[in-house]
């Protein structure tokens, strides 16, 4: 079954260093995710200032700078796993570092050719 892992954090200024240290601990649980046979997809977004929403209530499209919501938190990134069930995308997503200082929502993929009717 496909999970998306998607990362939620406070946006945060890191020293070179530390941006360093992050950057090697997301290499290494994607390259073990790579092992397992876990890894769909993944990637980092830009910083939440390079945001834009689009919405279109009743037929008008209202676009504006920034993210969807007003939240201390931000959607950083994601991973797309493919894994025997919720138990083991909770093991991936508790070893993400954003669990440390942020979280990761667990959530089931739609496999639409299995959903479709008729």
């Amino acid at each position: 079954m496909q999970y998306a892992l998607t990362i939620y954090a406070a946006p945060r200024e890191l020293t070179p260093e530390e941006g360093q240290a992050m950057s090697a601990e997301y290499f290494k649980v994607t390259e073990e995710m790579r092992g397992a046979g876990a890894f769909l997809a993944g990637e980092g977004l830009q910083p939440v200032s390079t945001a834009t929403t689009v919405r279109v209530p009743n037929g008008e499209r209202i676009v504006t700078d920034g993210p969807f919501a007003e939240t201390r938190e931000v959607l950083g990134g994601y991973y797309v796993v493919d894994v025997a069930d919720l138990d083991t995308a909770l093991d991936w997503a508790a070893r993400s570092p954003a669990a440390r200082h942020g979280s990761v929502e667990v959530r089931p993929v739609i496999d639409f050719d299995e959903s479709a009717v008729g």
